[in-house]
């Protein structure tokens, strides 16, 4: 077990990802014309994880060869520690990453990769452990970003488990608590910046008392709430479940909270999928996502819930087209207006985007 679980943490290099998703004919865009606002993915360039900038996000946005995806009007950057700057002080060093999809935005605006106006938003990272001296740094993003920064994103993911070798940052149990972190939370508020929060869902309850103490502050959970399925929870869903869903019910009852459907593409959920000879079909996808998507929106309502593509990290599961094939059958029965508000009203709303 350990070793699968090894190899589904690490992330397949491009060749063999776009091989193995090649065995499964490329499905067409489900409902095409409906407009979404994609407000999560990255953009990135590591010896680990491979190559993923404007081009092949483009190409992904597309639907590849044939030009049979989605009608993705916008889209919105999340911070994955890329392009930081090499030298100048460490705090200031993930202003570079701000600068790079700015320069990405604008290469977007140009026109010459399509119609989407991508990274129309832009979450970077800042080390809110600096506590008031933080809003240096957000003020150096803010001028980076040219019009395009909207907050930031602050990732929290503890295990003691397989699955805590494995995330981007080290942080200890209950980063969240810090009284540290909240001082440079506080900052976020009034300088009217978003914080998105990446965590495990262990974690969830410590979301659920940062909410409390700070209400006008707008929060996005991520990922719906990151439930593990892996390690020492591998083969425990039904255990799990419970524990879950009574936090996101208590993280709902807070107002300034909104939820993320989507990151269920991620091997640290425990599906498998990337173990599989050919990827699921999006009807598979939906039913295997179902228990994690549906009681979400029941928690929050549409108007408090975005898909997101959670792009290229999902893509270990599933082709960009197939993803959202996958949302739509599972809002299939939806009216016009909450599928307004899950693919693109909610999105346009938390980061200030133009509405489709």
């Amino acid at each position: 077990m350990a070793a699968r679980e090894y190899r589904g943490l690490a992330y397949r290099n491009n060749a063999d990802l776009a091989a193995w998703l090649g065995k499964r004919p490329a499905e067409k865009a489900i409902e095409p014309a409906l407009p979404i606002i994609d407000p999560h993915h990255h953009l990135w360039h590591t010896p680990t994880r491979g190559l993923y900038f404007l081009p092949e996000l483009m190409a992904d946005l597309s639907g590849g060869e044939g030009g049979s995806g989605h009608n993705i009007v916008s889209t919105v950057f999340l911070e994955c520690q890329s392009m930081f700057r090499s030298g100048g002080p460490d705090e200031l060093k993930p202003v570079g990453e701000v600068e790079f999809v700015a320069g990405q935005a604008a290469q977007s605006a140009s026109g010459q990769y399509g119609k989407t106006r991508v990274c129309e938003g832009i979450i970077g990272w800042a080390d809110l452990m600096l506590g008031a001296k933080v809003r240096e740094v957000l003020e150096a993003e803010i001028a980076a970003g040219g019009g395009r920064f909207r907050g930031v994103r602050y990732g929290t993911s503890y295990d003691e488990g397989i699955a805590g070798k494995f995330v981007s940052r080290t942080m200890p149990a209950h980063r969240l608590l810090d009284p540290k972190l909240r001082e440079g939370f506080a900052v976020l508020g009034k300088m009217g910046l978003t914080f998105d929060s990446w965590h495990f869902h262990p974690q969830l309850p410590d979301l659920v008392d940062l909410a409390r103490a700070f209400p006008d502050t707008m929060i996005i959970c991520d990922h719906v709430g990151g439930m593990l399925g892996i390690g020492q929870y591998a083969g425990k869903t039904a255990e799990v479940m419970p524990i879950w869903k009574k936090s996101i019910g208590e993280l709902a009852k807070c107002p300034n909270v909104h939820m993320k459907l989507g990151g269920l593409g991620m091997t640290s959920f425990g599906f498998g999928s990337e173990f599989e000879e050919a990827p699921p079909s999006s009807e598979k996808l939906a039913e295997t996502w179902r228990p994690y998507i549906e009681p979400c929106i029941e928690a929050f309502g549409v108007d408090r819930c975005m898909f997101e593509s959670n792009f290229p990290p999902d893509k270990q599961s599933c082709g960009y087209t197939e993803l959202w094939n996958a949302f739509k059958h599972l809002t299939k029965n939806a009216s016009a207006a909450e599928k307004t508000a899950l693919y693109s009203g909610t999105a346009a709303k938390v980061y200030r985007l133009i509405k489709p």
